[in-house]
C-alpha cells in the first residue's frame, strides 16, 4: 500500500519538497527510483519543476517586498547583503550556480530580485541552472546508491561474521572497564 501511495503521489510530493528544501527531497526521490518506485528520469522533472518555481516565487517576491521581506528576517539581510556582493562581481555565474551553495538557495532569488537583475535573463539562466542541479544531483544520488547497494550486497555476505566481532569487541570493552572500575 505504502509503494501505491508513494507511486501515485511521489512526484508531487517531490516538487513540494524540492520548492519548500531541496537537496534531501531528491536524494530521498532518488533512493525510491533505485529502489524501483519512482523513475529516476521523472525524478529529476520534478526536483527541476519544484525548484524552479520556488527560484521564479522567491525573485518576483524580492523584485516586489524584498526590502520588507529582510527587515522581518535579520539571518536573511546579512546573507543578502553577502550574496548582492557576489552577484555584482559575476551576476549570470551566481543565477546558474548559487543553488549549488547550501544556505542561500531562498535568500539568493530573493537578493536577486532586489538587486534589479533583468528579469527575462533571470527566467532563462534559472531554469538552465535548475536544471543542471535537479540532473547533476539525481544523477549523483542515484549513482552513488548503486555502489552503496552493490557495497552492501557483499557486505550482507559477511554479515554474521561482522556482527560476531563486533559482539566479541563491545563484551572486550564492557570487560575492561568493569575491571578499572573495580581496581
Amino acid at each position: 500500500m505504502l509503494e501505491n501511495l508513494l507511486q501515485h503521489f511521489g512526484y508531487p510530493a517531490l516538487a513540494l519538497g524540492t520548492f519548500l528544501e531541496g537537496e534531501m527531497s531528491l536524494l530521498l526521490a532518488a533512493y525510491l527510483a533505485l529502489r524501483g518506485i519512482l523513475q529516476i528520469e521523472l525524478v529529476m522533472l520534478f526536483a527541476f519543476i519544484g525548484t524552479y518555481a520556488s527560484d521564479q516565487l522567491w525573485f518576483h517576491l524580492g523584485r516586489r517586498h524584498g526590502r520588507r521581506i529582510l527587515e522581518r528576517k535579520p539571518k536573511w539581510q546579512a546573507l543578502s547583503d553577502k550574496a548582492l556582493v557576489y552577484l555584482r562581481r559575476h551576476p549570470d555565474l551566481w543565477v546558474l550556480g548559487f543553488r549549488f551553495f547550501y544556505g542561500m538557495r531562498t535568500v539568493m532569488p530573493l537578493a536577486i530580485g532586489i538587486s534589479g537583475y533583468p528579469r527575462r535573463r533571470y527566467v532563462i539562466l534559472d531554469a538552465i541552472g535548475a536544471a543542471i542541479w535537479a540532473i547533476a544531483l539525481g544523477t549523483l544520488a542515484y549513482k552513488l546508491g548503486r555502489a552503496l547497494e552493490g557495497l552492501l550486497g557483499e557486505l550482507h555476505e559477511i554479515q554474521a561474521y561482522l556482527f560476531g566481532a563486533l559482539l566479541v569487541f563491545g563484551l572486550g570493552v564492557w570487560l575492561y572497564r568493569r575491571r578499572q572500575r573495580e581496581n
